[in-house]
């Protein structure tokens, strides 16, 4: 019997808040006076999963894999984006195990849409196990002066 492959991935997005722009977080709107700048609809937690189950696969990041001089990738959404991730990654066979996931922002409270973001991301990953946390940085950086949004993620994936 082969010995399943294990390996695990980080990843990691920020961008900064712009008055013109919806705030789009794990393919869900969320109301706000602000959204993400990007050259895409710059959901940071998306663009983290993206990354870290690209890297856990040994493929390049998502500004590799998308980048943001390609017009095809202007305003798109980043379900496209994770859909596009990890049909590179199963089509090396390798499959979820888990996902992880912090957002650091002062506002707005995202809690009440973390199940709207895990059921995005469980449908096109094929996976229920997916976490995700939201923080603050207690008014510290420019997180904490509302400048901006942070998110990490972990991801272990297998054959």
């Amino acid at each position: 019997m082969e010995k399943p492959n294990f390996k695990t991935g980080f990843g990691y997005d920020v961008h900064k808040f712009s008055s013109d722009r919806k705030l789009i977080l794990g393919g869900v709107e969320i109301p706000y006076s602000f959204g993400l700048e990007g050259h895409s609809d710059a959901d940071v937690l998306l663009h983290a999963v993206c990354d870290s189950i690209l890297g856990a696969a040994g493929f390049s990041d998502i500004g590799n894999q998308f980048p943001n001089t390609d017009p095809d990738f202007k305003d798109i959404s980043s379900l496209v984006l994770l859909k596009k991730s990890y049909e590179l990654i199963k089509h090396e066979g390798w499959k979820i195990g888990n996902i992880d996931c912090v957002v650091i922002l002062e506002e707005p409270k995202i809690y009440k849409y973390s199940d709207d973001m895990k059921k995005n991301i469980s449908e096109i990953l094929e996976t229920d196990c997916i976490s995700i946390k939201a923080t603050t940085s207690e008014g510290i950086g420019f997180v904490g002066r509302k400048e901006g949004c942070v998110a990490y993620c972990t991801s272990l994936i297998y054959k």
